[in-house]
């Protein structure tokens, strides 16, 4: 099993910025697409963003549109996501996730990471 680390989550204030990774530790996933999802309280979990295994094509949710932006980088076998211009209801646990394609669907992805913390509070 593929194992995900993701780090990065902390508590900052809106306009902030924050950088979210996600490892695979001893394994390779350079094969996999990688989607980042978040949960906010009292919230189903969504789709935030998604790279393909090569990193040639990009999704994001309209939520999110201009201020986040995900990428991989294949030599640390890590996969970003750069967060700015953060909002309050950018608050919630986000999870890394590896499957076979790129989809919004999180019941396509097979691999999950632990979450990871995001406060976006003044």
């Amino acid at each position: 099993q593929v194992q995900r680390v993701e780090a990065g989550g902390g508590l900052v204030q809106p306009g902030d910025s924050l950088r979210l990774s996600c490892a695979a530790p001893g394994r390779t996933f350079s094969s996999y697409a990688t989607g980042w999802f978040r949960q906010a309280p009292g919230k189903e979990r969504e789709f935030v963003a998604g790279i393909t295994s090569s990193g040639g094509l990009t999704d994001y949710a309209d939520s999110v549109k201009g201020r986040l932006t995900i990428s991989r980088d294949t030599a640390k076998n890590t996969v970003y996501l750069q967060m700015n211009s953060l909002k309050s209801e950018d608050t919630a646990v986000y999870y890394c996730a590896a499957g076979r394609i790129l989809v919004r669907n999180e019941g396509v992805y097979d691999y999950w990471g632990q979450g990871t913390q995001v406060t976006v509070s003044s």
